[in-house]
Order: structure tokens, then C-alpha cells, then sequence
């Protein structure tokens, strides 16, 4: 005689009820989250406003030369604050955005926010025109080290701005090298 096992409904194991209860939790987190993307997603007040003006249209600046005062002062500069020459009369080629609120004796101290290099001969570096406008211009230098200083030639980036007016003084605001130096290995 063959004994038939008992059927028990699929609810009676503690396992299909702790599968249940998470299937149901699962289930019901869900249905709360579309009932609210569907009724609660935007409450603000999508009201579109219009206005009588024109529209902002960029229009790119005109260039121009390079106007020999900022060549100078870029010569100038290079002279001093990157050499680390003459820090006082730097100081007074610097914008305010290079300058980031020193002050003249802190300036003097010599630890600036400007990149060091041992200049050579500043009549060898050559400038080629990155971009030029009326009130700003941007340079690349090349720059020659030197001599018996160790240092390759590199290029740097240096930008000018004009401070007040159109015939106001130019002034630097931005001296970095075009290349990422390599770091020595210290072992």
C-alpha cells in the first residue's frame, strides 16, 4: 500500500509566508512610488513668462593688436615677479585676481602666486598672440632659462587686463606654464 503525502496549502510553510511578506513589502513600496510620480511630481507653477525685451545674443569680441604697452609690461613682469628680481615693483604690474589680496610686504616675501623660472636673456623669449581684445590679451611665451641653471626652455601663458578705462594701465592677472613639469623621483 502506497502512502500519499498530505498536501498542505503553500501558506503553512514559515518559508513561503517570510516570502510573501517580502513579496507584498516589495510590491507595495513600488505601487506608492508610481501613485506618487503620477499624482505628486511637479508642484511648481509651470507658467511660462514672456518679455518684451530682445534676446541676450553673444557677440564675440573684436581682436585687435597687441597693443605694445601690454608687451611691455609683460616683459617687465617676467623680469621681476617670475625671476623673483625685483618683487617691489612688481607688485604694482599685478592684478588683483593674480594678487589674491596680498599685500606689498607679503608680496616682497617672495612666496607669490606666480610660477618661478630661472629667466635668461629676456630679449630671446618670443610672444606669440594666443588672443587679443581691446581690454584683455592673452600671450604665450617662450621662455629661455639660464644659463647653468638646469632648467629646460618652457612655454607659459600670460594674460593682461586693462584696469580702469580704455586708456587705463595694463596689468597682469594670469601666468601659468603650458606643460605639467615632471615630478622628480625621490628614491
Amino acid at each position: 500500500m502506497a502512502v500519499t503525502p498530505e498536501r498542505r496549502s503553500f501558506l503553512a510553510s514559515p518559508r513561503n509566508q517570510r516570502y510573501a511578506l517580502w513579496t507584498g513589502i516589495v510590491v507595495l513600496v513600488i505601487g506608492a512610488a508610481a501613485f506618487t510620480f503620477a499624482f505628486f511630481r511637479n508642484t511648481g507653477n509651470p507658467a511660462e513668462t514672456f518679455s518684451n525685451k530682445p534676446a541676450d545674443i553673444f557677440k564675440p569680441q573684436k581682436t585687435v593688436k597687441v597693443d605694445p604697452a601690454a608687451r611691455r609690461v609683460a616683459g617687465e613682469f617676467i623680469k621681476t615677479a617670475v625671476a623673483r628680481k625685483d618683487l617691489a615693483a612688481s607688485y604694482d604690474l599685478v592684478h588683483p585676481e593674480l594678487r589674491q589680496g596680498f599685500t606689498r610686504k607679503q608680496w616682497e616675501t617672495g612666496n607669490i602666486p606666480v610660477v618661478f623660472y630661472p629667466t635668461g636673456d629676456i630679449q630671446i623669449a618670443t610672444f606669440k598672440v594666443d588672443r587679443s581684445y581691446k581690454r584683455e590679451v592673452v600671450l604665450q611665451v617662450f621662455m629661455v632659462p639660464r644659463p647653468g641653471s638646469g632648467v629646460k626652455p618652457a612655454i607659459f601663458f600670460i594674460g593682461l587686463k586693462r584696469v580702469g578705462g580704455d586708456d587705463g594701465p595694463w596689468k597682469v592677472f594670469y601666468w601659468v606654464p603650458r606643460y605639467r613639469p615632471a615630478v622628480p623621483d625621490p628614491g
